[in-house]
């Protein structure tokens, strides 16, 4: 690389300055940042979503033992199944769902590989690659997240078996002590490392930084510690040299606490989601899919289309990337039957379509949601 020489006139001794530049020593290619940026923007096109069907073999099991049915790999598989071969015009809400390896490898009943059925409805393939969480010495309870020793083979592998994005889950909470420096800064740098490494094996990064409801904290509270957690993340990516072109946020909204005596309305928790976003969340990134964190369905699409309807302005698709709040009401219809196959596909169908509505801001609630979509999916402490 040759320096340009400028000259200091007044003593006419020549000083060296490097060329602009983002920086000295580009990681990724042209070519290789338009595939990033190519897959984040057909993962987010509009009214578009993310499934997050990436559960563990051990939280699946706590969904399938609410409706009674054995945690075995085929009854998982059949779950899957009745989700991913649902109408193809779920395409038309789902731009990606997140996989968990076993998912990855098993097969529909009509003999093809889950990813195969996904992306032959146009839908793009995601993968769940962390490695859950570890505890902070020194805190209180607070952790980090595993998984990097072998990441960048791992995203090297998925990505030759149909994977175009990662997911990888930090977990932060609300108390009087938390979230600390430590967990702020480690969570961050973890995060910002994750991403630089799926990017260079052609993975979209998804950055999770959730701060969990757990406690009685209000709404402002919620948005004062998101805040402080987004900043310390996008300078923790910036000092990475992570393309944000080629990545999705995938954040908590702004709520209260889960035990806060007042009760917030859908207005309150999208005008300080949009505000806390628009303080810490560059312009150039591709995508924000808000996970759900025990919300009900209803509660969900409600606060994400009440986010989509702040009048601000919000330079990101503002959408979702859903576990539980778009899985409840299919696996309530489902109970372990395959006679119930078809409700059940409707039930998820019909859910994810109020959700591309949401992240239009264009969804009308009719009053009549089910008891499944309003019944409260919060878990305290909740792991994957």
């Amino acid at each position: 690389m040759t320096f340009q020489p400028t000259i200091d006139r007044t003593d006419n001794n020549t000083i060296y300055a490097p060329p602009l530049m983002t920086h000295q020593f580009p990681s990724l290619s042209p070519e290789q940042k338009k595939a990033l940026s190519d897959i984040a923007q057909k993962i987010v096109a509009p009214g578009k979503g993310i499934l997050a069907a990436d559960e563990s073999t051990g939280t699946m099991g706590k969904r399938l033992q609410k409706i009674n049915v054995e945690n075995n790999e085929e009854n998982r598989r059949y779950f899957r199944d009745l989700l991913f071969s649902s109408d193809p015009s779920i395409s038309n809400s789902v731009g990606g769902v997140i996989f968990f390896h076993e998912t990855l490898y098993q097969k529909s009943d009509s003999g093809k590989l889950f990813p195969q059925v996904i992306k032959d409805k146009g839908i793009v393939v995601g993968i769940k690659v962390d490695k859950g969480t570890a505890a902070l010495n020194g805190t209180d309870g607070e952790t980090t997240t595993q998984g990097l020793d072998g990441l960048s083979e791992r995203c090297a592998q998925y990505k030759k078996d149909g994977c175009d994005f990662a997911k990888w889950r930090c977990v932060l909470k609300i108390s009087n002590s938390c979230p600390s420096a430590l967990a702020i800064h480690e969570n961050a740098n973890v995060l910002a490392r994750y991403a630089s490494i799926c990017q260079q094996n052609g993975l979209v990064p998804i950055v999770e930084p959730e701060i969990l409801p757990d406690g009685d904290h209000d709404l402002q509270r919620c948005q004062y510690v998101t805040e402080k957690v987004l900043a310390a993340v996008y300078k923790a990516l910036s000092d990475h040299h992570v393309y944000l072109e080629g990545t999705l946020l995938k954040p908590n909204m702004v709520t209260a606490g889960h035990s806060c005596p007042t009760k917030y309305t859908p207005q309150q928790v999208g005008m300080a989601t949009v505000i806390a976003l628009r303080r810490t969340v560059p312009a150039a990134v591709a995508g924000i899919c808000f996970l759900s964190g025990g919300q009900s369905e209803e509660e969900a699409s409600l606060n994400l289309n009440a986010i989509n309807q702040v009048p601000l302005s919000r330079p990101w698709k503002l959408t979702f990337s859903y576990g539980r709040a778009l899985q409840a009401s299919a696996l309530a219809a489902w109970q372990g039957k395959a006679a119930n196959k078809k409700a059940a596909q409707e039930a998820f169908c019909t859910r994810a379509k109020i959700n591309g509505l949401a992240a239009k801001g264009e969804y009308k609630p009719t009053g009549s949601a089910d008891q499944a979509s309003t019944q409260s999916l919060y878990t305290a402490s909740y792991v994957y």
